[in-house]
């Protein structure tokens, strides 16, 4: 019997660890653009929205179900979840490189895994992590 999770995305522990990767995307973003110009400005948003947006499909896969009676369905959304996070970045970054014209190929990658490396590190930058 497979339980669907009701929570609404937006009301998830997961929400908070989203959040903290917008603002380190963003935060990126405008510090290359200050330092090092335009094209490195939004070549580091393109990279930090890049992994966002892979992190909160996965996330929407990826806690449709909870419970110990859902753990097979638990185990193929966080597979299926996984998988579709891979499969967008990719299609992502080669939208990028292919539309984007002038582009900072390190500012993106650097956006790009900063954004990647916050979600990475997100248990230890938000302690008193609620659970529901």
């Amino acid at each position: 019997m497979n339980i669907r999770n009701r929570t609404p995305l937006h009301r998830l522990p997961v929400v908070r660890v989203l959040f903290a990767q917008a603002v380190v995307g963003l935060t990126a973003a405008i510090f290359c653009g200050v330092v090092f110009g335009i094209v490195a400005g939004y070549s580091g948003l393109l990279g930090g929205l890049i992994a966002l947006s892979a992190n909160v499909y996965f996330a929407f896969k990826a806690f449709r179900y909870f419970g110990a009676r859902s753990a097979r369905a638990v185990v193929q959304s966080l597979w299926a979840g996984e998988m579709g996070k891979q499969i967008l970045a990719a299609a992502l970054f080669a939208l990028v490189f292919v539309g984007v014209k002038p582009l900072e190929p390190i500012a993106l990658f650097t956006g790009y895994l900063l954004v990647l490396g916050t979600g990475a590190s997100a248990l230890l930058l938000l302690k008193n992590n609620p659970k529901h």
